[in-house]
């Protein structure tokens, strides 16, 4: 069994209201704390001393452990996807309950938990019907006349998918967050908090894989191979792992690929019917570009389904031949992998204690806050699978 990493199992002792920031006027009471702050398009997040808010009823108070970085992030830093500033930004988290606000049940102080974006009400028709990753329901965050969250010198600071975890704190609803096993080392929990869930959720959820079937997975990022890893993990017959960098393509091995094909040595879209006969059954798509996109939904064959995993920038249009849909192929999206995550989560973390889930391999880098522009640089230069920002004791 791995050796456990980061465990905190005591709440920091600490008191809002001493914080030396009460002057800003909250009236909860605040705490300070760093974080990396996204102000500007184009330029490099600052490490800032902002304040926290008193958890308010339901809202749990977490001390983060570690954060992923992930390319979704980083969509933001460079503006292919518009969002309110000051930010802060971070999603795929780790750590352990301080403390709570009234009527939690679920958690306590020293609880170890997995944040999720899929922030779910748990009464809308998304919920009740099944599809809680599609919950957009407002009552997970605070209004416009309640205090916020996050603020700096009397000013709200925005909070990124009701979490922001480039933080050493956490200040979230109680359905965004699972409570896990304390054996669990976190910085490798962290990962299961967008990635793993995004990859292997898409396999399993999205579109349903099927024990001896053929897979092809464009990308082999973070998202990719936990997607090649679902793959094998459902029991695919043949995974075919794409990308230009061949020691991406070497890690998509370890991860359950059975075959390789490098992008940049001919037509992407030939060199997988040549492989197949004809095409897979189920493609995905891991990095969210217009070309790849239309490359995934290509290489089906008759009644295959293409799933489309990575964040396509905003505007962008996606051109596919209409007479495919007569051969019954399918083009779809997935959400966070169609999670169910208090479900899912537990769930991955049996398959990673078991060895099944590659956590370890994934892990490039481990970094520090003040490292954060570092990691961005790193994940452009396509050198790293993750670099997971751990917080110290």
């Amino acid at each position: 069994m791995p050796k456990q990493v980061l465990r905190r199992l005591a709440p920091m002792p600490g008191d809002w209201e001493h914080a030396g920031l009460s002057s800003i006027g909250i009236h909860r009471g605040i705490r300070a704390m760093k974080a990396a702050v996204f102000r500007e398009v184009g330029s490099p997040l600052e490490i800032e001393d902002v304040a926290i808010s008193k958890p308010g009823p339901r809202e749990v108070l977490v001390r983060t452990a570690a954060a992923g970085v992930c390319h979704s992030d980083l969509h933001f830093v460079e503006g292919l996807y518009p969002t309110q500033v000051p930010i802060v930004l971070g999603h795929e988290s780790s750590g352990v309950v301080e403390a709570v606000g009234d009527d939690v049940s679920y958690v306590k102080p020293g609880d170890h938990v997995i944040t999720c974006l899929s922030v779910f009400c748990g009464h809308c028709e998304e919920c009740l019907t099944g599809h809680m990753s599609l919950c957009s329901s407002a009552e997970v965050r605070r209004g416009p006349d309640e205090d916020p969250r996050i603020s700096k010198d009397d000013q709200p600071v925005f909070q990124f998918a009701n979490l922001s975890s480039f933080a050493e704190q956490m200040l979230i609803h109680e359905h965004a967050l699972v409570k896990i096993r304390e054996d669990m080392p976190l910085d490798r929990a962290a990962l299961i908090g967008c990635g793993v869930t995004t990859g292997v959720g898409s396999v399993f959820h999205t579109a349903a894989v099927e024990p001896g079937s053929t897979v092809a997975v464009i990308g082999c990022g973070g998202v990719g191979l936990s997607c090649i890893n679902g793959a094998a993990i459902a029991g695919a017959a043949r995974i075919f792992a794409i990308d230009t960098v061949p020691s991406k393509l070497d890690m998509a091995r370890e991860f359950g690929a059975t075959d390789v094909v490098n992008a940049a040595e001919g037509d992407v879209v030939d060199q997988i019917r040549d492989l197949t006969g004809g095409g897979v059954q189920y493609a995905f798509e891991a990095i969210g570009l217009k070309a790849t996109t239309e490359q995934a939904f290509s290489m089906l064959r008759p009644g295959g389904a293409a799933t489309i995993i990575g964040m396509i920038p905003v505007g962008v249009k996606v051109e596919l031949t209409g007479s495919a849909f007569l051969q019954e192929k399918k083009i779809q999206g997935s959400m966070m992998g169609s999670n169910r995550f208090r479900v899912d989560m537990p769930r991955f973390i049996d398959f990673y204690l078991q060895g099944k889930l590659h956590l370890d391999q994934m892990i490039s880098k481990r970094i520090g806050l003040d490292q954060i522009n570092e990691a961005f640089t790193d994940m452009k230069s396509g050198s790293v699978a993750r670099s997971v920002i751990v917080f110290d004791d």
